[in-house]
This record gives C-alpha cells, sequence and structure tokens, in this order.
C-alpha cells in the first residue's frame, strides 16, 4: 500500500492535490479487478503525467486551447470536455475553464462556439473575429461587447461538465459558488435550443450550420450542404491548410459553403427561424441531430442534478429529459436499420448516412432497452467494426461510399465521441465492450501523442498532436475505476443523472 503522506503533493499547476495515480496503483492491491490495463504502473503514471503537460502546455491564463498552433482560442465543447479531464488535476482551474466559457454567453442564451483571444493574431484563424463581427452583428442577440466570439453553437455537453467538475471537489465549488452562478447560465443556455432552436416544431433542437454539430465536414452534411451556393474561394484564405494535410481537411467546396451559411447568418443579425432568401437570418441548413440532442438531454439530467444540489427538486428537469429522449426516438430513431439518423428539418427526411453521432444516445440512462440493445449490435456490426477491425469507433459507416480513414469527421475515430461510446456501452452494461474501447483509447492516445483523430484501422495519427480533449479525456478514462464500483472514484455515471437510470443487465 502506498501510504497516504505519499499521495499529497503539488500537481504539475504547483497546486496541493492527491495523487490520484498514486490512489488507484494502492488500490489495485486490495480489489478484485476486472479490467486489467496491458500497461505496467509506470507508464500509466508516464501517460497521466504526460497529458497533464498537454493541459498545461495549452493553458492561456484563463482557458485551454485544442491546440496551440491549429486552434489558438478557446471552443465551447473543447472545453466542456477539457473540464472534465481537468477536474482531476486541479478542480479550480476546472472550474475557471467553464467561467471564461460561459462568460461570453449572449443575452438570448446562447454559448458561441469560439471565444477569441485578441492577443491571436487575426490571421492565425479563419473565420476569425472581424468575420464574426459578433459586437455588432449580434448587438440584437445581446452578444457580449467586451470579448469577441463567433455567432453559431457547438453541442450542449456544458451541464454535464459542470456537474462533474463539481463532483470532483464539492468543498471548493461550494465556497466559490460555482454551481450557483453556472445554474442560471446554463439554465439560458438549454431555454435557447428548446425554444429559439426547435425549428422542426418536434421538441428537439437544431444545428444552423455543420460546425455546431462539432463533426464539421461529416457526410450527413452532404444532402442538405449540396442546397448551398459555395462562397467564392478567392474570398477568403483558410488558415487550417497552415497546419494540417489537405488531405485530412474539409475540402475547399464544403469551406465555400461554410462560409456562405455564416455569412448569410451573420447578415442576418444571427436570428434564428426556417426561411429561404440569403442575409435574412433564416437557415437554409436545419438538421435534427442525434448526439447534439443526446447531449443536450444529458445536460438536462445534470441540470436536475445541479438543482438539487442548490435545494431545489429538480424534477421538471428529468420529466423534460425524458420527453426529449422520447422525441429523440419518434423523431430520429430507425428501427429498421438499428440506427439513430439525422433529420433534414428542411425537407422532413431523415438522412441515410451512418455516422457515429448516430450512437451517442448510448449515453442516455432511459433509452429504451431494446434500442440500446440494438445500438450495441450496431456499433459491433460491419458499419463500425467495433471491437473488430476498427480498434477505436469510426466518426463514419466503415461500408459507406463517402468513407475515408484520414479525411476529418468522413471515417477517422475520434477521442470524445469515443470516450461517449465507451460511457453509454458502460452505461447499459456492457462492460466488456466498454473495458476494451478503454484500452483501446489509452493506448492509442499514449502511441499518438494525443493526436487530434486516427486512422480507425491503423491507429495511425491525424492532425493537431498534443490535442486538449484528447488528453483530458485519457486523464478522466485513468481515474476511471475499473471495478464493480465505478462510482467510487467519481467517474462519469449517467445512471446518477436520472431517477429512472441504471444497470440494463
Amino acid at each position: 500500500m502506498v501510504a497516504a503522506t505519499e499521495l499529497v503533493r503539488p500537481n504539475v499547476f504547483g497546486e496541493p492535490r492527491v495523487d490520484r495515480t498514486a490512489q488507484l496503483t494502492a488500490r489495485a492491491a486490495t480489489h478484485s479487478v476486472v479490467y486489467e490495463p496491458d500497461v505496467t504502473t509506470h507508464s500509466l503514471h508516464s501517460l497521466h503525467v504526460r497529458a497533464a503537460d498537454v493541459l498545461e502546455a495549452n493553458w492561456t491564463g484563463s482557458s485551454t486551447v485544442p491546440s496551440r498552433g491549429l486552434y489558438p482560442h478557446q471552443w465551447s465543447w473543447d472545453s466542456a470536455f477539457i473540464a472534465i479531464g481537468l477536474r482531476h488535476l486541479s478542480p479550480l482551474r476546472a472550474q475557471t475553464e467553464l467561467e471564461t466559457l460561459l462568460s461570453a454567453q449572449w443575452d438570448d442564451g446562447r454559448i458561441p462556439h469560439i471565444v477569441f483571444n485578441p492577443s491571436v493574431p487575426l490571421d492565425a484563424y479563419f473565420p476569425s473575429p472581424d468575420f464574426w463581427r459578433s459586437s455588432t452583428a449580434g448587438r440584437a442577440a445581446g452578444a457580449p461587447r467586451t470579448v469577441q466570439t463567433s455567432g453559431i453553437v457547438q453541442p450542449p455537453v456544458h451541464a454535464l461538465a459542470v456537474w462533474l467538475v463539481h463532483q470532483a471537489d464539492p468543498g471548493l465549488s461550494r465556497s466559490r459558488g460555482f454551481l450557483a452562478r453556472a445554474y442560471p447560465r446554463l439554465a439560458a443556455w438549454h431555454r435557447y435550443l428548446l425554444h429559439r432552436r426547435d425549428l422542426g416544431g418536434g421538441g428537439l433542437a437544431s444545428v444552423v450550420h455543420p460546425w455546431e454539430q462539432g463533426m464539421d465536414n461529416s457526410p450527413c452534411w452532404d444532402a442538405p450542404l449540396s442546397r448551398i451556393t459555395p462562397a467564392p474561394a478567392r474570398s477568403f484564405r483558410r488558415a487550417d491548410l497552415d497546419h494540417g494535410a489537405a488531405e485530412d481537411r474539409p475540402t475547399d467546396l464544403d469551406y465555400g459553403r461554410y462560409v456562405r451559411l455564416a455569412t448569410d447568418y451573420r447578415d442576418g443579425g444571427y436570428r434564428d427561424g426556417l426561411g429561404g432568401g440569403h442575409g435574412d437570418g433564416a437557415s437554409e441548413f436545419a438538421v435534427e441531430d442525434p448526439a447534439f440532442n443526446a447531449l443536450l438531454i444529458a445536460s438536462e439530467h445534470a441540470l436536475a442534478r445541479i438543482a438539487r444540489e442548490l435545494g431545489a427538486t429538480g424534477t421538471a428537469r428529468h420529466a423534460r429529459a425524458e420527453r426529449l429522449t422520447a422525441a429523440l426516438v419518434e423523431r430520429l430513431w430507425d428501427p429498421a436499420e438499428g440506427m439513430f439518423f439525422c433529420r433534414d428539418v428542411r425537407d422532413g427526411s431523415l438522412i441515410p448516412e451512418r455516422s457515429v453521432s448516430g450512437l451517442i444516445p448510448l449515453l442516455l440512462p432511459t433509452l429504451p432497452r431494446d434500442i440500446a440493445d440494438t445500438l450495441v449490435r450496431t456499433a459491433r456490426g460491419p458499419h463500425f467494426e467495433l471491437g473488430g477491425a476498427a480498434r477505436l469507433v469510426p466518426s463514419y459507416d466503415l461500408l459507406g461510399e463517402a468513407f475515408d480513414p484520414h479525411r476529418y469527421w468522413r471515417g477517422p475515430a475520434w477521442f470524445n465521441t469515443g470516450w461517449l461510446v465507451e460511457r453509454g456501452l458502460r452505461q447499459h452494461g456492457e462492460r466488456a465492450h466498454a473495458d476494451k474501447l478503454r484500452t483501446a483509447l489509452l493506448e492509442t492516445a499514449d502511441a499518438t501523442d494525443f493526436a487530434e483523430y486516427v486512422d480507425p484501422y491503423t491507429g495511425e495519427a491525424c492532425g493537431a498532436l498534443g490535442f486538449g480533449w484528447t488528453a483530458a479525456l485519457t486523464l478522466d478514462l485513468l481515474h476511471q475505476q475499473p471495478i464493480a464500483d465505478i462510482s467510487a472514484v467519481g467517474a462519469f455515471d449517467m445512471s446518477e443523472m436520472s431517477d429512472k437510470g441504471g444497470e440494463r443487465r
């Protein structure tokens, strides 16, 4: 056993903390471990230290960039995932990460997908602040005056992150009023999505730009994007190609359509709604996405827990989450294909492209058992080959015509979606499959120096190295207790989010 006095030492940020890696090592001697990682204690500790070093290197003083070169600002869902890992190193810094993001919220409730660092040159990233013009074009929607942001959003994983960060050190959280300050902002964020973005009228939130869903160039967007006239290539300069191979990134045609959509949304004052004209704020692109809405549901459950911590009941939010789960199944589940699909709100049709987004609803504790079982079979079947030919979860159908193992979200495996699927498998009692995916995620993060994404077959690194959420979620997986009592070390357990949650087996 490791002596208790050896477990307390400064972390990489110079703050006192408990050495959680040493704790995990100490526990291993006293528990029957179901999952035994194929790594030594030394390599586990080394992976922990290297992941912490990535987060330290990417820290700006108030938030964490995804990568110093390719993504030099604060990204919305990146920061949420980063905080989930950062809580194991410094709960205070994890709280600060989320508070910085929430401080850039617009008055209409939206949390922008980028918060720009004014010290970064304008040409370091496109679209830059002078493209979005948030303080002027977003004035009617209540964009902040003191910070420049984008005008679109990203998946709403924030309430879930806030709750997990609180759990890492409840005493610190309470002393700082962390939940009390975050709750009204998170409630306004959900209200914006549930009211302003219910463009299909069925209760689900719609995304109005591919960047909002986070999986920028997924083949799920090809059909609805085909209606969009691209902006001329000469009208913008792509800074991403300065840092990544063109064959790994979205095409120029994709980018032209992204720019056109964002320009029209900006020129319409960032107003939400369906319509048909350029520059009127009405979206020509509106899609209900399963992952975006599943994360909204998970965060609604988390908001219920936050409300209870603050003295309210949380009952209404749990009930809303269950209604949203029912709407998700009604509008996006295809029983014949065993998959959740995106819905094109403009024409009302399901988009028959299998992407990892359709597996993310496994995260939900009240997902009907038959649907959860079917999703597991789909994940392990020929379209995703999870646990077979593909060690990690590919972002797109391995048998799809648009599959490309290196091109961004058209096939490569990503660590945040892998983490979500791992959590979903564990949520529904699929521990053996979850443990195998956990092993693959940790080994791949180690071998690729925390790559942004990887070839799902070979594990070859693609995109940026030293990527923020890869390092952060590696830490979270390392701190997950791989024995029966997962909650003993505060691991993410969605069954705790819902009064009706629990294992399915």
